[in-house]
């Protein structure tokens, strides 16, 4: 059996007690990075008088789960053994999606448990009523792709939830404060730790209210859904259905996904032979 077993994303005391349990249990333990999780050991044994004693530690992250799991002796697993990502629940924006499909692919069985998850506790925390949300984790870091996802973002009906490092935690605010700036937005940093802070304003004002104040420590950010949708959205397949011409086509396409204008007429007369 394979436990991947969630973390705590701040607090020591949000780990489950049948964590504790199975990381007493166990001798091989899969993990993220060795080092910080050699150091969340040695806090648990010390914070709960426990003996936890790891025997095998294996480094497995995104990088090198394939090489890792598939040059693995599968006999590893008639024993139980367990996976922790760095913080939080793994498979949410941390590895071990591909070692579940491995579980999956050679009959292993496997276990997800319930656990800290920093997606949920920030839209819980943000109080926007919705009884759906989407979950973007960490955006591309620049370039189109990017401002793609800005702009999903901004047209999105629905709440969102984003992640964000310290470094890049004042690009986004300057994004969406030019991109949404009438709209609510949460943040809340350094959750469930000892200096957590949360902040709920509009876009615009965001920068104001974090003035003076460190950056250090990951952030969580839920944007409150357009009011401007009426429920409906316009999709790719909208606009390239319009009886307009390519060059109108490609236009919307660009505002719409922040693809350049270029890209969607090359591939609008690709696919459509149109010539002009």
């Amino acid at each position: 059996m394979v436990y991947f077993i969630p973390t705590p994303i701040g607090n020591l005391e949000d780990i489950s007690q049948r964590s504790l349990n199975l990381l007493c249990e166990i001798d091989t333990l899969f993990c993220e990075d060795t080092r910080i999780t050699k150091k969340l050991i040695n806090l648990l044994n010390q914070k709960y008088n426990l003996n936890i004693e790891i025997s095998k530690y294996i480094s497995l992250h995104s990088h090198n789960e394939k090489s890792v799991l598939n040059s693995i002796d599968l006999t590893l697993f008639d024993r139980d053994v367990a996976y922790l990502s760095d913080a939080g629940m793994p498979c949410i924006s941390d590895p071990g999606s591909y070692f579940i499909k491995f579980c999956q692919k050679n009959c292993i069985d496997y276990e997800v448990l319930s656990g800290a998850n920093a997606a949920l506790l920030a839209f819980a925390s943000s109080g926007f009523e919705s009884s759906k949300f989407l979950f973007y984790g960490f955006l591309p870091h620049k370039g189109r792709d990017r401002q793609s996802a800005l702009n999903e973002i901004a047209n999105s009906k629905y709440p969102i939830i984003i992640y964000e490092s310290p470094h890049r935690i004042e690009k986004l605010i300057d994004e969406l404060e030019k991109l949404i700036p009438q709209r609510e937005v949460f943040f809340i940093k350094e959750a469930t730790k000892k200096y957590e802070k949360k902040f709920k304003c509009l876009a615009s004002e965001i920068r104001s209210q974090i003035e003076g104040l460190s950056l250090k420590g990951e952030w969580s950010v839920v944007v409150e859904g357009s009011l401007d949708c009426s429920g409906e959205e316009i999709s790719k397949d909208d606009i390239i259905s319009l009886e307009i011409a390519p060059k109108q086509k490609a236009k919307l396409l660009s505002k719409l996904t922040g693809k350049s204008i270029k890209y969607w007429y090359d591939h609008l007369c690709i696919n459509n032979s149109y010539i002009e």
